[in-house]
């Protein structure tokens, strides 16, 4: 019988403790109203995201956990813009032109180890003049149970990210999805089209700049309004 003492450790025995993650102020919640509520934060995106802490610019050392411990096997320290510690999470912001080989790295150094991508998503910052789009990889390493999410960004006049499907195949799918819906161009990607909307579709629709209203969808003889007509959003 196997005691508690010889169970693998959890994937919370290597996160760092809440503790000695630093931690930014909070910000009060500056409006509510969701979907109707009046007594709730807003989260829809219709009324504005409410932000009740405001995300670091950049965290210093120690991070905390294994976090000193991945950078510092990383040792591409030119190729890291910043490194942001928030919320028990480890992201590395990293230079567009480096992108492939620090997934290389991640994925291939025995002190790493980050065989598994979780997937590629976007986000869209209009205001952060120059580096609007931003490409966002999840990465888990099952050799030493970690995590790490790596980003990288690029301006709405040069929208130009490498591919990564070089290193985890799997990307192919999700960075055709990040290019269908935020306008991102994964270069190097063996097919770079359309995933979700058709192949004649104008825009990018979940970038921020892109118009509320969606198409009225017909269901059984009844026709849906889009988004922005079924509820008074302020």
């Amino acid at each position: 019988m196997t005691s508690p003492d010889n169970l693998p450790d959890s994937p919370e025995a290597n996160v760092p403790d809440k503790a000695d993650v630093p931690v930014a102020a909070e910000a009060p919640v500056a409006r509510h109203g969701m979907f109707g509520a009046a007594d709730s934060g807003d989260t829809s995106g219709y009324g504005g995201l409410v932000v009740r802490r405001a995300p670091q610019i950049s965290t210093p050392r120690p991070y905390g956990g294994y976090f000193d411990e991945v950078v510092d096997a990383l040792a591409l320290d030119d190729a890291i813009e910043r490194v942001v510690v928030d919320r028990g999470e480890l992201t590395l912001h990293v230079k567009r032109e480096r992108l492939v080989e620090v997934c290389q790295k991640l994925r291939d150094d025995p002190a790493l180890r980050f065989e598994l991508s979780l997937g590629v998503s976007g986000v869209h910052y209009p205001h952060l003049a120059g580096e609007e789009l931003h490409a966002v990889i999840h990465l888990c390493s099952l050799t030493h149970n970690r995590r790490v999410r790596v980003e990288a960004s690029a301006p709405d006049s040069d929208p130009h990210i490498p591919s990564t499907v070089g290193v985890y195949p799997g990307h192919d799918w999700h960075e055709r999805e990040t290019y269908d819906f935020f306008g991102i161009i994964f270069d190097g990607h063996p097919a770079l089209t359309r995933i979700m909307m058709p192949d004649d579709w104008e825009g990018h629709p979940q970038r921020k700049d892109y118009p509320l209203g969606g198409i009225p969808v017909e269901y059984r003889g009844a026709t849906i309004p889009s988004p922005d007509r079924r509820r008074s959003y302020s």
